[in-house]
């Protein structure tokens, strides 16, 4: 406790002020936590925006004329596939099964490469400092490629669990599995939902 004496017209004030120090100090932590991003928001704020251009995707690695789509379309076709002309470069028809949904597909054009941790959502959560390199790799990461059908991976986009799941719960428990596996390898951050959602998918596993 402090007192302070004020002189104000001959009239003496005796003004006793309580200072609490430890509300100060607990102030002033708020005010610098909030000055910088929190788990829950990437590091938005220490990085450019995301461009799809900057994600080399899709490239001929062995130099074959067959892209990273093109190889996820042949391994994955339940029979042999059919190329557009002699020079099996592209796909057209095959017979696949969108992981997110079960349903079987035939004609190539029909079915999207997805990113199972999407291109945008890991730039937000770490990779947004990387190299071209190391987004090359990741965006043709096989481990990362999974074939869907093209309107569930619209409506997926660039979402996290806690914000979308596949429509087929059966897929649930290894599609958490998955999402953890590439943030894990990759060190990409997690936010608070993120692995509350993550930790529901696991308990699927057990039903």
């Amino acid at each position: 406790m402090k007192e302070i004496i004020i002189e104000s017209k001959g009239v003496t004030c005796w003004v006793f002020l309580l200072i609490a120090t430890l509300g100060i100090f607990s102030g002033c932590s708020i005010n610098k936590q909030e000055s910088y991003p929190n788990q829950d928001a990437g590091i938005s704020a220490y990085q450019t925006p995301y461009n799809r251009k900057d994600w080399p995707h899709w490239i001929d690695a062995d130099g074959d004329c067959q892209n990273s789509r093109q190889e996820m379309l042949i391994a994955n076709s339940k029979i042999p596939v059919q190329f557009k002309d002699s020079k099996h470069c592209t796909v057209i028809y095959g017979e696949w099964i969108g992981a997110y949904t079960g349903r079987v597909f035939t004609k190539a054009s029909d079915v999207d490469i997805d990113h199972v941790v999407p291109l945008a959502h890991a730039h937000r959560h770490g990779a947004g400092r990387w190299s071209r390199a190391q987004r090359r790799e990741f965006a043709n990461d096989f481990e990362n490629l999974i074939v869907v059908s093209d309107s569930v991976n619209k409506s997926k986009s660039d979402k996290a669990p806690h914000e979308w799941l596949p429509p087929l719960k059966s897929y649930w428990c290894e599609y958490g599995k998955r999402w953890e596996r590439i943030k894990d390898k990759y060190k990409l951050w997690y936010s608070s939902r993120e692995r509350a959602a993550l930790n529901q998918l696991a308990k699927t596993c057990f039903e």
